[in-house]
């Protein structure tokens, strides 16, 4: 099923609760010499253990030795205005690993203002073919940086030199719902874990870019609900990054969770993803270890990245 287009809003009033609220603590001075719960109560509790327990929701870190490898531009395609995907053969890829969605690789470009100087830079791998010994990447197109420099003028047949992954933090397809929450920096890893999620599991993506260029649209088996909240519509003025958090976070109010256990996965400039990340511990109560932020770029700071823990 071909997803993406999906709903567009401008701006949303606040409403719902998301997420799994956390068991409150007993108080210790609370009377605890209750009745016994009846039988069949007690049976249905023990069902409802077991029925979570099936579910662990283990998520997994494994990690690697890190390994230099020059790949050659085998094609090239604008998904957008603002964003380029390169793909990359090689057969330094025969023994390339990457296990997670949001995994990242470093990628080794000239700078072009200092003579002998490397510029590097974190990416995520869109999509690999092992067989084809294929990786491609997309490169937001968002700055004047040597990496954006080098995939704007990229053809068929140049060379880059790329690192890694070092490791992968592998969460389960075993949740019954999945938020992922980005801005332009996040698609790669939003859409690779959209078309990588089991089918009929519920995935909503709410994404900030300018406009409707923009859109992206993913091949997914997975039900998923795409939201995307465009910059032009947003009111004029202010902090820039303020407005993304705003709007966001008014996307994410503005929609109950599905019922059960989700994962809920963040990634946009430093500042953005922590006010989302604070946003769903605090107010929306959902669980810390179900939780994944990131801030994939901080203003001010070219090639710095913060991946706060949650």
């Amino acid at each position: 099923m071909r997803t993406g287009t999906g709903e567009r809003i401008e701006h949303l009033p606040t409403s719902g609760r998301t997420g799994v609220r956390e068991p409150e603590p007993t108080s210790p001075d609370t009377d605890d010499t209750r009745a016994e719960p009846p039988r069949e109560a007690k049976r249905e509790a023990d069902r409802t253990m077991i029925d979570r327990s099936a579910k662990p929701h283990r998520i997994e870190r494994f990690r690697r030795e890190p390994k230099r490898r020059s790949l050659v531009v085998d094609r090239i395609e604008d998904l957008g205005p603002r964003m380029r995907r390169i793909a990359f053969v090689s057969p330094d890829l025969a023994d390339f690993d990457s296990r997670a969605p949001d995994d990242h690789i470093k990628v080794f470009v000239a700078d072009p203002s200092a003579e002998g100087k490397i510029v590097m830079r974190d990416y995520t791998p869109r999509l690999f073919d092992r067989a084809a010994r294929r990786l491609t990447i997309d490169f937001t197109l968002h700055d004047d940086g040597a990496v954006t420099a080098w995939a704007r003028t990229a053809t068929v047949g140049a060379r880059l030199d790329i690192g890694g992954p070092r490791g992968s933090m592998v969460v389960p397809d075993d949740f019954d719902w999945y938020l992922l929450v980005g801005d332009e920096t996040a698609l790669p890893a939003i859409g690779r874990r959209v078309e990588e999620l089991r089918p009929g599991v519920a995935v909503t993506t709410i994404v900030v870019v300018d406009g409707p260029d923009d859109v992206q649209t993913f091949e997914t088996a997975a039900d998923h609900r795409p939201v995307w909240v465009f910059r032009r519509d947003l009111p004029a003025g202010g902090d820039l990054l303020a407005r993304d958090a705003a709007a966001l976070r008014d996307a994410i109010e503005a929609r109950p969770s599905p019922e059960g256990e989700g994962y809920a996965w963040i990634a946009a400039e430093a500042r953005v993803a922590r006010t989302l990340r604070d946003h769903l511990l605090e107010v929306r109560h959902h669980p810390r270890a179900w939780l994944k932020a990131a801030g994939y770029w901080v203003a001010g700071s070219a090639g710095a990245s913060d991946k706060f823990d949650p």
